[in-house]
């Protein structure tokens, strides 16, 4: 079971997940936001003429790759099912237990025969850092080690600095689009990557601590 988990994980690129940051295995950084949604449908036709220029104006500013990504996913009603079945106990008028307990059975019904979909909307944002250049002799080598840890954690602000501006860069630009852009949080992360990889899992306990 050992070799098996090692060769599943030799699969997912992300070594950790550190404040709301994706660590790639290569050492690069990904930031993601999620962003609400509009239905183009609706608006008019100088609507989504101006929608459709600032997405264009948005892409033509960024000198670096996102990545958009949207996730369909089987909506989950049964925290709904469990808030109307406590408001069923609480009841006390026996008219009102009925309507409630009708109410619950019409959407089990109907979300058993329809398949109700939830869609989210995210932007991965990507920071690689240079390359480090230049050869260092084995006393240098023996100090560095001694404060690898402390060096570690500077330039991971300051990558994270860098890609944080990235993202400023997208938020505004999808801000001016219409939508509403929030950064994802280190647990938000995490449970996003493990429903991504177990898609199998999505109604167990996360192992955040895994």
């Amino acid at each position: 079971m050992a070799n098996e988990a090692k060769a599943t994980q030799d699969f997912v690129p992300v070594k950790e997940v550190r404040d709301g940051i994706a660590i790639l295995k290569d050492g690069s950084l990904r930031m993601v936001l999620m962003t609400s949604s509009l239905n183009f449908a609706l608006k008019s036709a100088d609507e989504q003429t101006s929608i459709l220029l600032q997405f264009q104006n948005f892409l033509n500013s960024l000198d670096f790759s996102v990545q958009i990504f949207v996730q369909s996913r089987e909506l989950d009603i049964r925290p709904y099912i469990n808030l109307l079945e406590e408001q069923y106990r609480a009841q006390t008028n026996d008219l009102m237990k009925v309507q409630v307990n009708e109410y619950i059975e019409f959407v089990k019904s109907f979300t058993e025969s329809a398949n109700i979909m939830t869609k989210s909307f995210f932007i991965v944002v990507p920071y690689s850092p240079p390359a480090f250049e230049g050869k260092s002799s084995m006393s240098s080598l023996f100090s560095r080690k001694k404060n690898d840890a402390e060096a570690q954690s500077v330039s991971f602000e300051e990558h994270r600095t860098q890609l944080e501006q990235r993202a400023s860069v997208v938020e505004q630009g999808l801000l001016r689009c219409g939508l509403r852009v929030v950064a994802l949080g280190t647990e938000e992360v995490i449970e996003l990557f493990y429903k991504l990889f177990n898609p199998g899992e999505t109604e167990k306990p996360i192992p955040l601590n895994s």
